[in-house]
């Protein structure tokens, strides 16, 4: 007897579909405020990919600043997510950005 399992579609986003109810890349990058929070997509999300816009100024910064957070935080991040590292990035980060950082972590913590 075969057993066939239903193979649910895989959700490229994260959490800006929750913060900003975006969920494409052309969206995202049209709106003021998921550009802003995109570093935290890229920081929680692996398997998004980037390819298609790796030449995009605002997703390099993102991508930059993700790694800079990676870095910062790689223990408490890997303690709660499973995703491969990031590039090192030693650059200092901005704590002003410590709440939205920790809330997105228990998000996806909570969704994953």
């Amino acid at each position: 007897m075969e057993v066939t399992q239903a193979v649910q579609p895989s959700r490229p986003m994260k959490i800006l579909p929750a913060y900003t109810g975006l969920s494409s890349f052309e969206e995202i990058l049209d709106n003021p405020r998921a550009v802003r929070l995109l570093w935290l997509e890229i920081l929680v999300n692996e398997h998004l990919d980037l390819a298609p816009w790796q030449r995009n100024p605002a997703v390099k910064k993102a991508y930059e600043k993700a790694c800079q957070w990676f870095t910062a935080y790689k223990t408490l991040i890997n303690s709660m997510i499973d995703r491969h590292p990031l590039p090192y990035d030693p650059r200092p980060i901005d704590f002003r950005d410590y709440r939205i950082f920790a809330e997105a972590l228990r998000f996806a913590t909570a969704h994953a």
